[in-house]
């Protein structure tokens, strides 16, 4: 699994590696999202019910939740190292990024809240990512908890 592009800043600020290889490892960043946009070209319908799913889930989401919380949940995801759907979310905390351009309801490798609940200093979060089949991916149960910062960490089980 490739770093996130924070995750690759991060790196390179450290000195960890050099200039050539992150702009490689973005390169391939690029690559993946101009492939998505050339495959939303090729099938329209399929991107706009995509669209359509996500607008619908997050809508859900934000009712019960607030949009606060629901950008906060998705960037402290973004933030865990090896978690597949975190290179999609990386961007999270940008307030200008559309909260349903993280969730993929259809479109492999999807990713989908299941059930978020918040209590006073935890978040409980049921997340599905992976294959898009019924019980084909990957269900996982997360716990996330405020640090001395104030923000949202995930809690290692």
């Amino acid at each position: 699994m490739i770093p996130t592009p924070n995750q690759l800043f991060a790196q390179f600020e450290r000195g960890e590696i050099e200039r050539e290889q992150l702009h490689a490892l973005l390169a391939v960043h690029a690559r993946e999202l101009i492939r998505e946009m050339e495959d939303d070209h090729q099938n329209p319908a399929a991107a706009w019910i995509e669209g359509l799913l996500a607008r619908q889930a997050v809508r859900s989401l934000v009712r019960r939740h607030g949009n606060r919380l629901l950008r906060e949940v998705l960037v402290a995801l973004s933030e865990v190292p090896d978690f597949p759907p975190a290179r999609y979310l990386w961007n999270a905390s940008h307030p200008d990024v559309p909260l349903h351009c993280f969730l993929r309801i259809r479109r492999e490798p999807v990713f989908r809240i299941a059930r978020l609940v918040k209590h006073e200093q935890s978040v409980e979060l049921i997340v599905e990512h992976g294959a898009a089949g019924r019980g084909r991916g990957t269900r996982q149960i997360l716990t996330l908890r405020r640090d001395s910062q104030w923000r949202l960490k995930v809690v290692e089980p």
